[in-house]
């Protein structure tokens, strides 16, 4: 069975560079064979990550909001439809795991998000967006005291890829 990667980044048109560099990092290191990369369809990090994917021969799924075309490295295109909030939870209750690579509030609503919900979440540090910030959140490794999943923040994409699907194996 397939793991099922969800990202979460910075929809920005022109994103940070560091942000863009380790997001190619990381799509590079995803084993194309064992996941399928779900992101939230649209421009900037996910679209970065999405080109670098699928040009390997990966699967990639947007869950779009609306009935958004998305960006035209979807293998797969689901409208949801919803809003971007709502569709957010589409994504985020479909993936094994949740890996943020840099972003606004948006995408920090889905760390959150899939915190509270269970699913494993991988913090790439060090992007320049504030979801840089969220490491002071979970200064215990929670966002929380419910302390409902652990929270991993790594600053080498290869690695937090690595551990993305160490994570998905395990959950499968």
């Amino acid at each position: 069975m397939m793991i099922q990667i969800a990202i979460a980044g910075s929809s920005d048109k022109e994103p940070l560079k560091t942000a863009v560099e380790k997001a190619i990092r990381f799509a590079k290191a995803l084993p194309i064979e064992e996941v399928i990369l779900l992101t939230g369809g649209r421009g900037g990090i996910m679209e970065i990550v999405s080109r670098e994917f699928s040009k390997r021969g990966g699967i990639v799924v947007g869950i779009l909001p609306y009935s958004d075309r998305g960006n035209e490295f979807n293998t797969i295109r689901i409208k949801t439809g919803l809003n971007p909030v709502e569709r957010s939870g589409v994504l985020i209750e479909s993936a094994d795991v949740l890996v943020v690579l840099g972003g606004g509030v948006g995408t920090m609503i889905e760390a959150l998000m899939a915190y509270n919900l269970g699913v494993p979440v991988i913090v790439l540090t060090n992007t320049g967006y504030a979801s840089d910030k969220l490491e002071k959140l979970a200064e215990d490794g929670y966002f929380d005291h419910k302390k409902i999943v652990k929270i991993t923040f790594i600053d080498n994409p290869e690695k937090a890829a690595q551990k993305a699907v160490e994570i998905g194996r395990e959950r499968k």
